[in-house]
């Protein structure tokens, strides 16, 4: 899903960096100067800070952290899943590390990620990919390391530490101290990778957890939802990438789209001609990202590629690949 800087975040997370500044010598003040966040507001610890203001923050605290020490990664190790509320309870009963990450990816906007995360598979591992495209390039390699980081943390305490890591993997060099990580993880990281992600056992992720309750579940997951409504103010197109990356699928019909939307179709397609895009644009958008994090960062037959993306037949994916990249999916993935 695409980021919008109209989009609110829990105050929960700018404590979090306030507090990790404060413990490198920073004081409230420099990180809050010119970000229009109010000491009631992160006191409250239910309120929501819009997207604009927290990266105001994160720039103070890039521009005031030592040179050498403190990084994104460090601070992504500051969160934990009490920091998210209702996201982070939601995950913590779920009935395996496996639905798990994949509920966290379906409410991504509750918590502090800024890259696109997507889900990937091989024969024996299973994890997530992070994208960090959608970040303004200032701030991209900070909140990618956060992003990582924080992942990580969740997947250790969902798991009651007992993740089997297979792979922690990052296309650069990051300031990440690899003794210290595998320390905590039990595998040394790749730098120079083909991608940024993690990946963990596959059949330890489909391991169902002790004391699990669906019902438990299922109501934090309706609660995830209403607090969606709440945090998702990025118009109607993000409204419609929420569902199409949620519940709806990739296969969903403009009448789907507008009835779940409580529109007419007539309506949708002109809110979303105001907003200067199309439905067709918006699905076509999701299923060419999809398409290219899953050639790149899996092993699927083109076949199941095309059934992942709702295309009725791997032709019409194939056609459609090619007028996206000018080559085939084949191609694409040989030449990754």
């Amino acid at each position: 899903m695409h980021q919008s800087d109209d989009k609110l975040h829990p105050v929960a997370i700018s404590q979090v960096m306030l507090n990790f500044a404060q413990r490198n010598g920073i004081d409230r003040q420099t990180c809050l100067l010119g970000t229009g966040i109010l000491e009631s507001e992160l006191s409250s610890g239910e309120g929501l800070v819009a997207r604009t203001q927290e990266m105001r923050l994160i720039e103070n605290l890039m521009l005031a952290l030592p040179e050498v020490g403190a990084s994104g990664f460090e601070l992504g190790l500051q969160y934990n899943l009490a920091t998210f509320g209702v996201w982070g309870f939601a995950l913590r009963t779920c009935k395996t590390l496996r639905e798990a990450v994949a509920l966290g990816v379906r409410y991504l906007p509750l918590s502090t990620a800024y890259c696109r995360i997507l889900l990937c598979e091989e024969e024996d591992a299973f994890g997530i990919t992070f994208d960090s495209d959608p970040i303004p390039p200032h701030l991209r390699q900070f909140l990618l390391e956060r992003d990582m980081a924080t992942s990580l943390n969740l997947a250790r305490e969902i798991s009651l530490q007992g993740a089997e890591f297979k792979a922690i993997e990052f296309t650069g060099t990051p300031d990440v101290d690899a003794a210290a990580l595998k320390a905590l993880c039990g595998i040394t990281p790749t730098f120079g990778a083909g991608s940024n992600r993690i990946m963990v056992n596959r059949a330890g992720a489909s391991r169902p957890f002790p004391g699990y309750d669906p019902a438990l579940t299922r109501m934090l997951e309706q609660q995830c939802q209403q607090r969606m409504d709440t945090v998702e103010s990025s118009g109607i197109a993000g409204k419609v990438r929420q569902k199409l990356l949620g519940e709806l699928g990739l296969g969903a019909t403009l009448n789907d789209m507008a009835s779940d939307l409580a529109l007419s179709t007539r309506s949708l397609r002109r809110k979303l001609e105001q907003e200067g895009t199309s439905y067709r644009d918006l699905v076509e958008e999701e299923r060419r990202q999809l398409a290219l994090q899953l050639l790149g960062n899996t092993t699927m037959k083109i076949e199941e590629v095309a059934a992942h993306l709702a295309y009725t037949e791997a032709g019409g994916f194939v056609r459609a690949f090619r007028r996206w990249q000018g080559c085939s999916p084949s191609t694409y993935r040989e030449n990754e």
